[in-house]
Parts: C-alpha cells; structure tokens; sequence
C-alpha cells in the first residue's frame, strides 16, 4: 500500500492567526525530514464563514524511496483528512456537514466557544444554533473529539487561539512529532513565544487528560442573594416585590425594576410594578408562570430602544472598556470608536414631543425638508469629546421620554397588550401565556423594530379575529413563524393554514 500524506484542514476566522498555526505545522514537518504545503482559502466576510487552511505533510525519507516528488493537494476532499482543527464550534459543525470529519479516520479538535453567524444574530427571534446539539454531531462524526474552551484558555495565558489549538494538536498525540519538535517550531517563530508556549502547554495537557470533553450540564449556580440597596426608594420598590408577590416570580420582577431605574427612573419601575399587581390578581394563574413571562416581557418591553437609549449604551464606560478589551488595546495605544448613525424621519420625531412629531410626520413640507438632510448617515467617533458630548446629549433627553412620540405609541400597544391578557387569563390561562409571549416580536431598534412591529399587529389582528376559540398550539406557531422570517412570507403561509388571514 503506497503512504498518504498527512492531511491536516484547519478553519479559523480572521484575527485568530489560523495562517499562522497553518506555517507552524509547516515548519515543524520540514524541519523534521517532511516535504509540506499549505494553501489556504479564504472566508466571507462578517461571520458567514471561516477560513480553511489546508496541509499535507509526506515523508522525505519516503518520497527518496520513491523516486519522485508527491504531488499534495490543494484542498480537503470530503473523507480524505485525517485532522480537522475548528477555532470556533460553528466551525466544527461546518467540517462535519461538508464530510471533511470521517468516523473512521479524522481526529476533530475544536473549541466549544461561539461567535455568532451572522444569520445567528439577524434572526428576528433566538437563532442561536445550540451547541450541545453541534457537540453530539461532532461526536457521532469524528474517530476522537477532543474540545474545550480555547478562547478562554487563549484569553488566561495572554495569547491567541493558535497556540491553543497547536498544543492540542501535539496533545491529541496523531502527528509524528514530539512536544519538543512543537514547542521548538514555536520558539523559532520568535514572536510572542513566551504566552505561547504558556498556551500551547495548557492545552497539550487538557488534550492529553481523560476527560478531555466539557460536562454536558453545568453545576446548577447558587440563587443570587437578596438585593440590599442602600436607597430608601429603592429598598421601597425591593420590599413591594418581596413582600406583594409569590417567591417564584420575585426574580423576574426584581430584574424588571432593576432594568427599568436604569432605563428611565424610580417612578416608572413603580409603573412596572402598579401594571404586574394587576397581572398577579388574575385568576387562573395556579402555577404563576404567566405572572412570571409577563414580568420578563413587560420589563423588555418598558425598556424599548428608543435614540435617547442607544446613545446611552454607547456612551458607557462599560462599552469602552469592553471594546478594548476585545481590541487588545496595549497601555500607551490609542482607540478608535466610530459609530454609523443614520436616523431615519420616523425616529426623529419620535424622539419629539408627541404633537410635534404627529405634525412633522403629517406635514409634507417640512418633513422633505428633514428627510433632505438626512439622507445620508454620519459617522460619530464616540472616543473623541466631541462625538462624546453629542450622543450624551441626546442620552440626557430621556428626561423627557414620557411626553415623546414614541412613548405615546408604545404607551398605548403595552396597555392593549396587557388588556388582552387580563381578558383571556381567567377563561384560558395557557392561551393568555402565548400572548404574553408574543412580546417577542417587538424588539430591536429603526429598520428592525418596524419588521417586528409590523408581524405582532398581525398576529394580534389574528388573535382580535378568533377570540379565546384560538389555541395556544396555533398562536405559538403564528408567534415562531414570524420570528423565522423578516418578510413575513412564513407568517402569511401560517395564517392561511389555519385560516386566519
């Protein structure tokens, strides 16, 4: 039987330094008496695909034998490779489904960490793929698994994910190499070698353990201790809770009021409160869990994001400091942030005075005239004191949310939403939970927040048409359809299928 090289794909994003581990194992095989090539093809842009680096290591020794020189592949065929290298778990996933991981042949090591796909964070509802699942499709498909959390693990020692998934690779033990042979291709490298080495040598002993895998359920956390704050208004709001509500739901409201002082003030936590004391004296409600999913949406809802909060968020401390840390940023180098605004007409006066902006939105004049001017977007740099200064200019008119366009609309669509519960909750408590549910739909901000609008109008439409005689079952597969498709096409299908349209 004639030798077959060693074949290695390795898929990596951007910023990972996959062409980096790629010339590593390059330079270890070469300089250990191999012939090698790599070749590498780069991924889409933003989140839709990593790149996939791919090598081929044959013998020198065997190739002299042979007569003539190998001529390797430039790419992974599917079936034919025996080590497959992920740096995220999406990546691991994409392996198997292009058939790159064989049962019988390829050695899979991954990293159980996620960056979301961009069809992962755009999907109007939870498009998460669960990882789990993608663990247990990996498992099924490959001869050996071997994963962990090597962001984590790059992140402790201070370097790259690169090194993490070398280490594995020499401790999975399927290269002809020594950890000496690694770590001196490491060395010869000669940038960075110190946390790499320190990297590389924590996960050649997690490849190398046991339990090389992560435990499928985490240790259940400890419930989080009673609130004690300082503030009497606000120790008033956290004694209402404990004291006006049953224990099961005492976590999501006390949550709701801690999101709500963040997001406008103590008054409107107390309106938080005032509209969930109605909701608590329903009848029907045995087991509470419409109290409870009314308390999380109500308090999402209340909080909607609105141009005074987005330029809130932008401007906080906790965000520059996140960024940087995402950034790397070393003492000493200065940081960027610019932000792409383009508000819309429609959020300009929502963020007006409720008559004001019904008359802009009406008057045909002055609304080309703003429109005109805001046709294109502008880039603020919020890490300068000028881009600063202006969005938390914008973040202090919160103060006045309450007289605001947009809180008027909003205003009203919670209280019908509230009604319709109250009014289906004594006669059936399960259909009153999905429309608590349905919440869902209102999310986002400009563009999105429409989309989402625009499908909860009509499934509640749906709903205002069936009554209570509509069941539970339907209006969850109406509520998942419109979180399925931006369009609404799925939507549309749904309420023909059941004859709601």
């Amino acid at each position: 039987m004639r030798t077959q090289p060693i074949k290695i794909a390795i898929l990596a994003m951007g910023g990972e330094g996959g062409g980096v581990l790629a010339d590593w194992i390059v330079d270890m095989g070469e300089a250990n008496g191999y012939l090698a090539q790599t070749t590498s093809v780069p991924g889409v842009a933003q989140r839709t695909g990593a790149t996939i680096y791919y090598v081929e290591l044959y013998p020198e020794a065997q190739a002299e034998a042979d007569g003539a020189r190998p001529v390797l592949a430039l790419m992974p065929l599917p079936g034919d490779v025996d080590v497959v290298l992920a740096s995220e778990l999406m990546e691991a996933g994409r392996a198997v489904q292009r058939g790159l991981v064989t049962r019988d042949r390829t050695t899979l090591v991954a990293s159980t960490h996620r960056v979301y796909s961009i069809a992962e964070k755009s999907a109007l509802g939870d498009g998460r793929v669960d990882s789990s699942e993608l663990q247990k499709h990996a498992e099924r498909a490959a001869k050996r698994f071997i994963r962990f959390d090597m962001a984590q693990a790059a992140e402790a020692s201070g370097s790259v994910i690169s090194a993490v998934l070398f280490g594995a690779l020499a401790g999975a033990g399927v290269l002809p190499f020594s950890r000496a042979q690694f770590e001196a291709t490491i060395e010869r490298g000669g940038v960075g070698v110190k946390p790499s080495l320190k990297a590389f040598g924590s996960a050649y002993l997690r490849a190398q353990g046991e339990g090389e895998g992560e435990p499928e359920t985490a240790a259940a956390e400890a419930p989080a201790p009673a609130p004690e704050p300082r503030h009497p208004a606000v120790r008033a709001l956290v004694d209402r809770v404990q004291q006006k509500f049953p224990s099961p739901a005492q976590q999501f409201l006390l949550e709701g009021v801690r999101r709500l002082i963040d997001y406008q003030d103590l008054d409107y936590a107390g309106l938080y409160l005032d509209r969930m004391a109605a909701i608590a004296a329903l009848a029907g409600d045995d087991d509470g869990r419409l109290l409870r999913e009314t308390a999380r949406h109500l308090a999402l809802w209340m909080s909607y994001e609105d141009t005074a909060r987005v330029a809130d968020l932008k401007t906080r401390s906790t965000r520059f400091d996140r960024v940087r840390g995402e950034a790397r940023v070393q003492d000493g180098q200065v940081l960027a942030i610019n932000e792409y605004m383009h508000p819309r007409l429609q959020e300009i006066c929502e963020t007006l005075p409720a008559g004001i902006g019904r008359w802009l939105m009406d008057s045909p004049l002055p609304r080309r005239l703003v429109e005109h001017f805001t046709q294109k977007g502008r880039v603020v740099q919020t890490s300068s004191l000028r881009g600063y200064l202006m969005l938390r200019t914008v973040a202090a008119c919160k103060r006045w949310r309450r007289s605001t366009l947009r809180y008027a609309e909003e205003n009203r669509r919670i209280e019908e939403w509230l009604a319709r519960i109250a009014g289906i909750a004594p006669r059936h408590p399960e259909l009153a939970i999905e429309i608590a549910q349905c919440q869902r739909l209102v999310k986002g901000y400009s563009d999105t927040h429409e989309r989402g609008l625009r499908n909860y109008d009509t499934v509640m439409a749906a709903v205002q048409r069936a009554g209570a005689a509509i069941a539970p079952a339907t209006l969850r597969e109406l509520r998942d359809a419109a979180l399925a498709d931006e369009h609404g096409s799925k939507l549309q299908a749904a309420l023909a299928r059941h004859a709601l349209a």
